[in-house]
């Protein structure tokens, strides 16, 4: 049974009174706006919000890995709660990796120093794809478990979004072992093996499934799909092989009772596709003005982003301008969420993450008056 605080789809689920109060707190701010519902201004939250450009985080890691850091509930809930107070944002997104899901698929990966992930030994066969494991999701646990210290914390003050990775973006880090230039080993797969690509697929929702399903349970108001690597795709290739499976995972995910953000980079010309998948949010990046992309969709859902994380190095005038640009592209329509357009990265100054919370919330009445 799904908690209380779990918000039902507009489409798919009678109204809920968390969506209906006329007093908005972070939490129903965050989940009227992915619902295209009236607030009070865009809410506001940023990709790898808890990362090593803050110094609470620098001192966590002198003492544990990323992967111990995600595994234990307790230092997870601790990085993601210290990050979303110290910025004031409206939602926090709770610490882990898109690769967690493989270790119970039984695929094992490290991270390397100045290489990121390393899978070593990829899936490049059908017979590879066979040996993967779809009955071991209960394993990554310790995710819903860091979710609900969140929830303890935060209660109802702010939004709490859970995540995974698109089947695409997996499956590349899976048969290309790592990062990738071209994804030829990835699209190889795609065009000449359509048999094991598809199991791969199927395999892959299996797991983000119940991954998922254990995350709303433990309390999340969001899912964000990370496909982060899909921009390397053509739309005819994206239709093809990525969108039909893509939107089966959205809508497994919705009958939580969720909404759903899916998220790209360089994905500019793959939005009308992707709109196709039925997210509730399609997040942006910063390559074209966010007003302009969400004419071309027709307003027909929301939108997240899309600031240009580089920004966050510029002077606070500067960032107080680009912030107003967005805001004025956005035109106070219901149905945007203020973020970046991909990960604070490391270096950036905290002070200037918590200038653009304050500046969205200074210069939103002003644009709506404007």
């Amino acid at each position: 049974m799904l908690p209380s605080r779990v918000i039902s789809t507009m489409q798919q689920h009678p109204p809920n009174p968390k969506i209906e109060t006329d007093g908005l707190t972070s939490g129903s701010r965050i989940v009227r706006a992915c619902l295209r519902k009236p607030v009070d201004r865009p809410p506001v939250w940023f990709l790898r919000q808890a990362g090593r450009y803050m110094p609470e985080y620098q001192a966590v890691r002198k003492h544990h890995s990323l992967l111990e850091i995600c595994k234990k509930p307790e230092l997870a809930a601790e990085v993601t709660v210290t990050a979303a107070e110290k910025l004031g944002v409206d939602a926090a997104i709770i610490f882990a990796d898109l690769l967690l899901p493989f270790e119970p698929m039984g695929l094992d990966f490290e991270f390397q120093a100045g290489e990121g992930p390393v899978v070593h030994k990829p899936v490049r066969t059908f017979d590879d794809v066979k040996r993967l494991r779809t009955d071991r999701a209960a394993e990554l646990g310790y995710v819903a478990e860091a979710i609900q210290k969140v929830v303890t914390h935060f209660k109802d003050r702010i939004g709490i979004i859970g995540f995974c990775g698109a089947p695409f973006t997996l499956a590349s880090y899976m048969i290309e072992g790592g990062s990738s230039r071209n994804y030829i080993a990835a699209k190889t797969m795609m065009y000449r093996q359509p048999d094991a690509w598809r199991l791969l697929m199927d395999k892959l929702v299996a797991v983000l499934r119940e991954y998922v399903k254990q995350q709303v349970e433990a309390g999340a108001d969001v899912i964000q799909i990370f496909d982060s690597w899909v921009g390397v795709l053509s739309v005819e290739d994206y239709r093809d092989f990525v969108l039909p499976i893509t939107k089966t995972l959205i809508r497994e995910v919705q009958s939580f009772g969720v909404p759903v953000i899916y998220f790209g980079v360089e994905t500019a010309s793959l939005l009308p596709a992707m709109r196709e998948t039925g997210a509730d949010v399609l997040g942006l990046d910063w390559r074209t003005p966010l007003g302009d992309i969400w004419k071309s969709l027709d307003c027909s859902c929301a939108v997240q982003g899309n600031l240009d994380p580089i920004t966050l190095f510029a002077e606070p005038e500067l960032i107080r301008e680009r912030v107003k640009q967005i805001l004025t592209q956005a035109g106070g329509r219901p149905g945007h969420i203020f973020n970046l357009g991909h990960g604070i990265v490391p270096g950036t100054p905290v002070e200037n993450v918590q200038h653009v919370v304050r500046f969205v919330r200074e210069l939103s009445a002003e644009v709506k008056r404007g």
